[in-house]
């Protein structure tokens, strides 16, 4: 339904006083006056500029202080077209709103990720929308719907999720999302991947630990957290990872605090940081973020390329986390698993094998995995070293 002239022209408005008001007080400056358009189908309310923003940090974005309900109340629904105004003239339009991150790798999107606090915008896997936008804690943001439903039909192929209950899991290992590496020439037994040991918040942190005591990890990978984050985990109540604690005392644990945008300079050179560590000490390892899929994915693709591992073996592994998590297979839910493959897996890998006229199939994974860490500062040296560890 199209909204009447009368509350359109009250909307636009309200806008423009509230961008008067902020840059009159000394806030976020007006670049541009604000552009605010779109086709309305369904009878919404506006969401104005009264809506404070925050910076999200770890994977760099924007929170829009709304949360999730609150937005979808407003009638919002996931899939839906829109367009985002802040109060310094930064504007996004006809971007997705999504449950989870849908769109190709350096593409915007509108996103109510389970478990945030509130809605987010920001550029998948790419660089920090915060930056790019140029806004501080002062701005404000405005939301409007440009079309509904145009992006449904992404939202209903790429929407799955996890339970966070034991019970629904066939085993320990496929709830923690815990594994050895294979692929190429790497040793069974000395590099695992999981969920997170010392996060807790999917219930897993304490399944991990006892997996990895059993197997008998010595250094420990953290790509998710910096020390603060691990000292708040330790420090809470109901903290019971006593393994974990265990070798983080005794200095056997790396926090990195990785984003997700592994083509950049950033990740490169924490990556060949972490890898320079492994190199440095003694192992079995283990490679963890939070729930031990992207950014482990990555990582260990890298490990794994460096191995020699073909680009199936390298498939193979990656989507394991898929039928723990989500039960999706080649046998079930193939649509997905297809779907999963050419949209996450195949852009992650094409950053390592960074020349599109290269068959991925036929790639000297080696080489390129060789070259990606040189470019973030690690030594021959030390890539070397750790393959005369991790390697037959």
């Amino acid at each position: 339904m199209k909204r009447s002239l009368k509350k359109t022209l009250a909307a636009a408005l309200a806008v423009l006083l509230s961008v008067s008001l902020a840059c009159s007080a000394g806030g976020c400056a007006k670049k541009k006056k604000l552009n605010v358009t779109g086709r309305v189908t369904r009878d919404i309310g506006f969401v104005g500029m009264s809506n404070p923003i925050s910076h999200e940090e770890e994977f760099g974005g924007i929170y829009i202080k709304i949360t999730i309900d609150d937005f979808n109340d407003m009638g919002f629904r996931y899939g839906d077209s829109v367009d985002l105004s802040f109060s310094n003239g930064f504007i996004m339009k006809d971007i997705p709103y999504y449950n989870g991150y849908y769109t190709a790798v350096g593409e915007p999107l509108l996103v109510a990720y389970p478990g945030y606090p509130f809605i987010r915008a920001g550029i998948n896997n790419g660089d920090d929308l915060w930056e790019i936008a140029g806004v501080d804690e002062t701005c404000e943001c405005d939301i409007e719907l440009n079309e509904e439903g145009k992006y449904l039909d992404i939202q209903n192929a790429r929407d799955i999720h996890y339970e966070d209950d034991r019970e629904k899991f066939p085993s320990d290992e496929v709830f923690a999302n815990f594994r050895s590496l294979k692929g190429g020439r790497l040793k069974e037994g000395v590099i695992f991947r999981s969920a997170s040991p010392c996060d807790d918040q999917h219930n897993r942190a304490g399944y991990v630990d006892d997996l990895i005591e059993k197997a008998g990890v010595r250094y420990i990978v953290n790509l998710a957290d910096n020390e603060d984050k691990i000292k708040g985990y330790i420090e809470s109540e109901d903290f019971r990872c006593d393994y974990f604690l265990s070798l983080y005392e005794e200095g056997n644990v790396i926090p990195l605090a990785m984003n997700a945008n592994y083509g950049s300079e950033a990740f490169r050179k924490k990556a060949a940081a972490g890898l320079t560590a492994m190199a440095d000490n003694e192992g079995p390892y283990l490679v963890h973020c939070t729930e031990g899929k992207d950014r482990t994915g990555f990582i260990c693709l890298l490990l794994e390329a460096l191995a020699g591992a073909s680009y199936e073996e390298i498939v193979s592994d990656y989507m394991i986390t898929y039928d723990n998590y989500y039960e999706i297979s080649t046998e079930k839910y193939k649509d997905k698993y297809d779907v999963i493959i050419d949209k996450v897996l195949v852009p992650m890998i094409r950053i390592i094998v960074n020349d599109e006229s290269v068959e991925l199939e036929s790639a000297d994974m080696t080489s390129y995995a060789e070259s990606y860490l040189l470019s973030g500062g690690m030594e021959m040296e030390a890539i070397e070293r750790l393959k005369g560890i991790i390697l037959e």
